[in-house]
């Protein structure tokens, strides 16, 4: 049998693909998903001290949150990438926006990840948005890693979360520790892998690494330490899981019928450094990617990426546009020249940077899984693949269905120019999609979004960013249709003052209406128009 021998570049490319956990974390709000990222950055040195989400005055803002909005709503709302080494590997984590008005911002972030955490409340369990999330992750075959927070508030029985995840989710739970105690009672979790009892101390308002005290199970010094009650209770559960519980299976988890469950507490850092020597143990190393011509390997020597996500204005200081880039394979260098296939023409990958939070450095080079920033004037679009050797695509990212719609008013006249620069940037990042009305004369932005936060963001971003007031004029528009035909069916086609044509930032024909009854009336009056929702243009675009 031959062997196959590698270069030293071989080489160097295959030990840096796997070395590399690229990973996001998912949950409805609430759920403690921006606290955990910031315990995750506290435990691997790349902050000294963790900042609460609902910060008093005198406290550190959460450091993957850095737009004005997020800090004085305590929320996210645009997904941040942050890279850590930890154990010999080196992570891309990219933290989500938690609000349900945001998950088209999650999705495309989805798309760029190779595994995924599941945040979940442990009062409140399987939420609306992790349910719709987790789906997400299953399309893109995602092993998931579970980890069930707030035991230091009373919650539900564990068992019943256990049994929640594989009746509602229908992903087998392997429980991975178990919790001593809940609520003001909580104490810490027994390692039912190593046999281990790790009893935590709390630490001021959780800013520090929470002291842990190990032992096993049968130790009298820790049944001391815990309490008869919590000890004898906690002997019980561990004999009945050893019987009965799920056992954790690798392949299981990679192929994504199984998800490990850790319980803890973000807040008080119980249960996180264990939790984060599982993630980097177990979360895949990056994957192939799927394109046009076949499965694309990360070890593969031809340079590839694509564009999941547009910021601008990250640095308030020079009105730049960021395009996050999430590496595919090869070996990413410095002022490299790349194929740009949707333009057609050679691009050179100048100013590249690692970005953390707000902050960024210059990257020299960059491996597949790694997410690289590139100033971004105007050459790239949500989706846009890039790569050396043949022209390859990667699958599209089509924006959400629109919900929302409104009318988009500039209060200050005298600011022409920058309302028409702050719309044209927050379109390009997907933050609203816009569209302008075909039979009118008065050229104001019709908004359309998935939830109301998304018009509170870009009043606020205008505001902030471009010192522009502006409103958002609820409309009576509920359906938005993408118009395809001949010119002449286009042409023939009658409208009516209850609809409302308007063309979107590429120039395509877009129909509004009041209502589906009104859409079905207009589309048995026109069959040679097909009306298509925009997931069903893009995939059409693509046949």
């Amino acid at each position: 049998m031959t062997q196959v021998v590698m270069t030293a570049d071989e080489e160097r490319l295959a030990h840096e693909v796997g070395r590399r956990r690229t990973f996001a974390i998912i949950s409805h709000p609430d759920a403690g998903k921006t606290t955990l990222t910031e315990k995750i950055l506290l435990y691997v040195g790349a902050i000294e001290q963790a900042g609460s989400v609902r910060a008093r005055r005198n406290q550190r803002q959460a450091v993957s949150d850095w737009m004005s909005i997020e800090q004085e709503r305590g929320i996210s709302i645009t997904s941040s990438a942050i890279q850590f080494e930890y154990q010999g590997r080196l992570c891309n984590l990219l933290d989500t926006p938690g609000h349900e008005d945001f998950s088209e911002d999650t999705y495309r972030t989805l798309m760029a990840v190779d595994s995924a955490i599941m945040v979940l409340d442990s009062a409140k369990g399987i939420e609306a948005q992790t349910r719709k999330l987790f789906e997400v992750c299953r399309r893109q075959n995602l092993p998931i890693l579970t980890f069930i927070n707030k035991l230091d508030h009373p919650g539900r029985d564990p068992l019943e979360l256990l049994d929640e995840i594989e009746r509602v989710l229908e992903i087998e739970p392997a429980p991975m520790n178990w919790p001593i105690g809940s609520g003001p009672d909580f104490q810490g979790v027994y390692d039912l892998e190593r046999q281990q009892v790790m009893r935590f101390e709390r630490t001021a308002h959780g800013r520090h690494r929470a002291p842990v005290t190990i032992a096993g199970i049968e130790d009298p010094v820790m049944a001391q330490m815990l309490g008869e009650r919590a000890h004898g209770q906690l002997c019980e559960e561990a004999e009945l899981l050893a019987a009965a519980g799920a056992t954790f299976d690798v392949d299981s988890f990679r192929a994504g019928d199984l998800t490990p469950v850790y319980f803890g507490s973000a807040l008080n850092n119980f249960g996180v450094e264990r939790f984060l020597d599982a993630l980097v143990a177990l979360a895949p190393s990056p994957q192939p990617r799927q394109s046009n011509h076949g499965p694309i390997s990360p070890t593969q020597a031809e340079f590839s990426g694509f564009v999941f996500k547009i910021q601008a204005n990250m640095d308030p200081k020079h009105r730049d546009r960021m395009a996050f880039m999430r590496i595919c394979s090869g070996r990413f260098e410095k002022d490299m020249s790349v194929l740009h296939p949707r333009l057609g023409r050679s691009v050179r990958m100048s100013r590249p940077h690692r970005l953390f939070a707000a902050d960024r450095e210059t990257v020299e080079e960059a491996y597949p899984g790694d997410v690289i920033g590139l100033s971004n004037p105007g050459l790239f679009n949500i989706g846009d693949t890039v790569c050396t050797g043949k022209a390859i695509l990667f699958p599209p990212i089509p924006p959400f269905q629109p919900e929302l719609f409104g009318v988009l008013r500039n209060l200050k006249l005298d600011k022409y120019k920058q309302f028409n620069k702050g719309v044209e940037q927050l379109q390009e990042e997907g933050v609203v999609q816009i569209f302008y009305d075909i039979d009118s004369f008065r050229r104001e932005p019709i908004v359309a979004a998935v939830g109301q936060l998304q018009f509170d963001v870009v009043v606020a971003r205008l505001a902030a960013e471009y010192n522009v007031e502006t409103t958002v004029q609820p409309s009576e528009y509920t359906v938005a249709r993408w118009v395809v035909g001949s010119e002449k069916a286009i042409e023939e086609a009658t409208w009516s003052s209850q609809s409302r044509r308007v063309r979107d930032r590429e120039g395509r024909l877009v129909a509004l209406f009041t209502s589906v009854w009104q859409l079905n009336y207009y589309v048995e009056r026109n069959p040679d128009l097909k009306f298509l929702e925009i997931g069903e243009l893009a995939l059409a675009s693509t046949i």
